[in-house]
């Protein structure tokens, strides 16, 4: 297989750890996980399912945080290494279009990108039930939130780094008010990031094993490489004892990204280690966000672990998706454009 190639910006100073020796997968963790642990600020018990960018001179996250009175909002965080950051204490502030207050009643789980000279953030809001909020930055100074794009029920918001066929594209997932049974991973475009539509479903759950037989979820932005766009994304499978998230990967299609090309037949990374199965959600591993540098090929994936901490871990870009593509299984319906 010829080299696969990243596009986009070198990111030098990303942090990266060589595969331990005898280690046999393609996605391995830091060995100082979790990077962030309990109480991290004065008014946030909990920070995890967090995204992270290079800004400036290093890096800028927009993290979930839940406060102690239970209630998430989202804080922003500045790093040097991408490992240990100063997280505001105090949450992100937001005004409309109008530059009126607009604050949300909670949000969760962040999604940061990149598209051209702005900065976008996808999260979890309330609108009349859980829904996707949509804002953006151009100095992580001034926040300002633009319309919601889609009704309720929704979580899982992942934008692409770039316009497609000169369109905005925009993964969701559909689901209902709770902790949801059920969900696949949707695409919609749009020409202005207000009016939303030809929704096309990408990906089911399921598939022989039982590790996303439950639901499955985007996870980080889509990462452009020479084999189509790089997604990162967890599947969830349900025990006796509740839901199992685990990560997963697939190739979409590059001029299409509603049609999956390879898609992990087995889990990257599921919970094992002990910050993973024990926290205040068990058994928990939910890919938010990626660093990676065309440069190397390497990758650094954030995730969320137990609904409590944030942790890292890394692929190499040529190794993983020759992975993928050997070992690929598709569901019914990934390969075509479902309409």
């Amino acid at each position: 297989m010829e080299k696969v190639k990243i596009y986009g910006d070198a990111v030098k100073n990303m942090p990266w750890q060589e595969k331990p020796e005898g280690f046999e997968g393609v996605v391995w963790r830091h060995d100082n996980n979790p990077i962030i642990d309990w109480n991290p600020t004065k008014k946030s018990a909990r920070i995890f399912n967090s995204a992270v960018l290079p800004y400036e001179d290093g890096f800028i996250g927009v993290f979930r945080a839940d406060h102690k009175n239970g209630r998430p909002q989202l804080h922003l965080g500045r790093s040097k290494d991408a490992l240990n950051w100063d997280i505001e204490d105090e949450e992100i502030h937001w005004i409309d279009e109008q530059g009126n207050d607009y604050q949300p009643s909670y949000a969760y789980d962040p999604r940061l990108v990149k598209i051209e000279d702005t900065y976008y953030i996808v999260w979890c809001c309330d609108f009349g039930g859980a829904a996707l909020g949509l804002g953006m930055t151009k100095d992580f100074k001034t926040f300002v939130r633009l319309e919601n794009p889609f009704i309720p029920f929704n979580r899982n918001g992942v934008l692409f780094p770039r316009k497609v066929n000169d369109k905005y594209l925009l993964l969701s997932r559909p689901s209902d008010s709770g902790h949801t049974p059920f969900g696949d991973i949707f695409l919609s475009e749009s020409p202005d990031l207000v009016h939303w539509g030809r929704h096309r479903r990408v990906m089911t759950k399921g598939g022989q094993g039982w590790w996303q037989g439950t639901k499955i979820g985007s996870g980080a932005t889509p990462i452009e490489t020479s084999e189509g766009w790089l997604m990162f994304y967890h599947g969830v499978s349900g025990t006796c004892n509740g839901f199992v998230y685990s990560m997963g990967a697939a190739i979409l299609d590059k001029d299409n990204p509603s049609k999956v090309l390879y898609r992990t037949r087995d889990y990257l990374l599921t919970p094992e280690k002990e910050y993973e199965t024990t926290g205040f959600v068990p058994n928990v591993a939910f890919p938010c966000a990626t660093l990676q540098d065309p440069e190397t090929g390497r990758i650094a994936i954030y995730y969320g672990a137990a609904d409590t901490y944030v942790a890292v871990a890394y692929a190499q870009v040529d190794e993983l998706v020759k992975y993928i593509k050997e070992n690929s299984e598709l569901v019914d319906g990934d390969d075509v454009e479902f309409k």
